[in-house]
């Protein structure tokens, strides 16, 4: 999942992307105002928008209202030190699908966030499913009847996005623009290489052929067995 953050305090930023980036395996990148904000989402689609209300340049009031103006149905979650009704019902008119206050639980932010990728445009299962493998992204854990996998951060990426685009075909630009962040793009032949290592760990649990090649396509999750 890619998440990106619009928030100019650089302590806030660089605690909460530590955070998602390690403990909660999003892809984030960020922003230090609401102008190369813009800039994000105009190059690259994500999953969420963690967006702070007090923004240079342009503020987040402002550049959510820009995001729904434009037809972008991407969720928003606004963090503010504001504390008034106004300032809630302002951000939710704009177009916010929720409002966390600054200094805000870590815990219950962090439920939040996960709740608004869930909800995201297309409902999914809070634990995803395939043949008996399982993927629950409350904690990232992974299983195939009952065996922990212990995978890297973007291999759980990669087995994450196949069973959310179960029906589609993957390409590589497609895997890369999901996956990485926006400043640090890998070569295709990284992609190869994280996908043979995940193939690997899981044909070492006992799973079936999950991820199968469509020549001059990219890639495909197989039907259940």
């Amino acid at each position: 999942m890619k998440i990106l953050l619009v928030e100019d305090d650089e302590r806030t930023t660089d605690a909460l992307a530590e955070i998602l980036v390690d403990k909660q395996n999003y892809i984030v990148d960020v922003a230090a105002d609401g102008e190369e904000g813009w800039q994000f989402l105009e190059s690259s689609s994500y999953d969420l928008v963690v967006l702070d209300v007090m923004l240079p340049k342009l503020d987040g009031v402002s550049l959510c209202k820009r995001l729904r103006h434009e037809g972008v149905q991407t969720p928003v979650l606004m963090l503010t030190a504001r504390d008034t009704s106004n300032d809630k019902v302002m951000g939710l008119d704009a177009g916010a699908d929720d409002y966390v206050i600054k200094p805000f639980d870590l815990p219950e932010l962090l439920a939040r966030i996960r709740s608004l990728l869930r909800r995201g445009s297309t409902p999914l299962p809070s634990v995803l499913e395939w043949g008996n493998l399982r993927v629950d992204p409350s904690n990232c854990r992974v299983t195939y009847a009952g065996k922990l996998l212990h995978l890297t951060p973007k291999e759980y990426g990669l087995l994450d996005l196949f069973l959310r685009n179960s029906n589609r075909i993957l390409t590589r630009s497609f895997i890369i623009e999901h996956l990485w962040s926006y400043d640090s793009p890998p070569t295709e032949d990284t992609v190869k290489v994280h996908l043979k290592e995940l193939r690997k760990k899981l044909k070492a649990v006992g799973t079936p052929e999950l991820i199968e090649a469509i020549y001059g396509m990219g890639y495909r999750l197989k039907q259940q067995p």
